[in-house]
């Protein structure tokens, strides 16, 4: 294996809406209902990802199934859900040890169109080879296409790649088109050990 395929949220960094609606303070059971069905659990989060919607067309909609006392935490989590960026333990320095070794970095993201903004705030993204991120392809992970795209534009065979993301339906995908997969379950340490065995 020559290349290692990183997902983003839930590898390199945390995404979790239950934790990001504690963070900021939001402890009632139905106002977190309220704000997960109208922010990441509505079908508009999904068309972030896939490039058809940007943050500027969700905030109206979010904000009509919310009252107006969610309205200034709705727009936080919208625009700001990374901030602050917490960085999965471990994670910047396995991917300095692999770059070290002469491996090729990569990201393959769902994301929206706003993730350059953040990228190079997170730990060890400026040793990355490249990056194909969901909203700017209008393609999103599980489907082939992404990761042909990636392939394609930086010219890998599916042959000499890992691909690490921590959904099973992603993981799956990535083998499906000759990529050897690995689901990430929040441990560097263990990835490691997983990499080790077979790079």
């Amino acid at each position: 294996m020559k290349n290692l395929i990183f997902d983003m949220g839930g590898v390199l960094i945390t995404y979790d809406p239950e934790y990001f609606l504690t963070r900021a303070g939001i402890v009632d059971a139905d106002d977190r209902a309220r704000l997960l069905a109208a922010v990441f659990r509505s079908p508009e989060w999904g068309m972030l990802d896939n490039g058809t919607l940007t943050e500027a067309g969700l905030e109206p909609i979010a904000l009509s199934r919310l009252p107006e006392r969610l309205h200034a935490v709705a727009r936080s989590l919208i625009w700001e859900w990374f901030r602050p960026l917490e960085p999965i333990p471990g994670m910047a320095e396995l991917i300095a040890a692999f770059k070290a070794r002469g491996c090729g970095i990569y990201l393959l993201s769902n994301a929206s169109t706003m993730q350059p903004k953040y990228w190079p705030d997170i730990p060890g993204s400026g040793l990355f080879d490249g990056a194909v991120v969901s909203a700017l392809e209008k393609r999103v992970k599980p489907e082939p296409e992404i990761f042909h795209i990636l392939l394609d534009r930086y010219g890998l065979k599916a042959e000499d790649c890992v691909f690490i993301d921590d959904m099973q339906k992603n993981v799956d995908a990535a083998e499906a088109v000759g990529i050897k997969g690995i689901r990430f379950d929040g441990s560097a340490e263990r990835l490691r050990n997983q990499l080790d065995a077979i790079m």
